[in-house]
């Protein structure tokens, strides 16, 4: 919902897009698309997907025309030989937190997978050589959540969280604080009983590993908003941002 609604959270990414350098184009690493193998998304106009259910009717109307950015997505998967996807688009991963950073939809976007198979430090891996796009002016986007379990979720808990999902937060808050990629890459490290509860599944806590390989050393790091809503999910927000733009 926070795709079509006014609140903190999204003042927030709308600040974030007038404030940052316009990219040449952003790639988005989504917790909303798993794949066998790594695949990024080579086409010129991508679809929007609305990948959700019950959900009011005006989610489903929105639409985020954007551009694809093919010749970059195509230029990653030549250099580190991953598959090109012409059949996937921009999930809500995506857009619902793009068109409040870039309303105007004149970005050009494209998305990388999460391939199932990869170990966590495969992921990090990875996300190390999206540092090249960086350096091509094109802005890495990890959507996903710090803390995600929806089996147990408490609606009563608007603007709150049970106690280990504050900590858990609070742990990868401060592992990306300090640029502890060892720590993010073996989260279990933290307690097996604390990650699953965090994470039943971890589609939606890979993201970061993405975003903490491609940061440089130098680097500035900040958490432009922080909250956690219904328990079980945090809306952290975590920047890596060059000093030398």
């Amino acid at each position: 919902m926070n795709a079509i609604q006014e609140n903190a959270f999204t003042r927030c990414l709308r600040e974030l897009g007038k404030r940052l350098p316009e990219p040449k184009a952003v790639c988005v690493i989504s917790a909303h698309w798993v794949t066998r193998g790594s695949h990024v998304l080579g086409v010129d106009w991508p679809r929007t997907i609305h990948d959700f259910y019950g959900f009011p009717r005006p989610l489903y109307e929105v639409k985020y025309p954007a551009p694809g950015a093919a010749a970059e997505a195509k230029r990653l998967a030549m250099a580190q030989h991953l598959k090109v996807d012409h059949e996937w688009g921009l999930d809500h991963g995506a857009w619902s937190v793009l068109r409040h950073m870039y309303p105007e939809a004149d970005v050009p976007v494209f998305q990388v997978s999460l391939d199932h198979e990869r170990t966590l430090a495969e992921h990090v891996a990875l996300g190390k050589e999206l540092q090249k796009l960086r350096e091509r002016g094109v802005l890495i986007l990890g959507s996903g959540n710090v803390v995600h379990n929806l089996h147990k979720i408490n609606w009563e808990m608007a603007n709150g969280a049970y106690p280990w999902a504050e900590e858990f937060d609070a742990k990868v808050k401060k592992a990306m604080a300090g640029r502890d990629l060892e720590a993010l890459a073996a989260p279990e490290h933290w307690g097996g009983a604390l990650l699953g509860e965090a994470h039943p599944t971890l589609e939606h806590y890979v993201p970061v590993l993405y975003c903490l390989g491609a940061a440089a050393e130098t680097d500035e790091v900040s958490f432009p908003y922080e909250g956690m809503e219904f328990g079980t999910i945090s809306m952290r927000m975590a920047m890596f941002e060059s000093q030398t733009a």
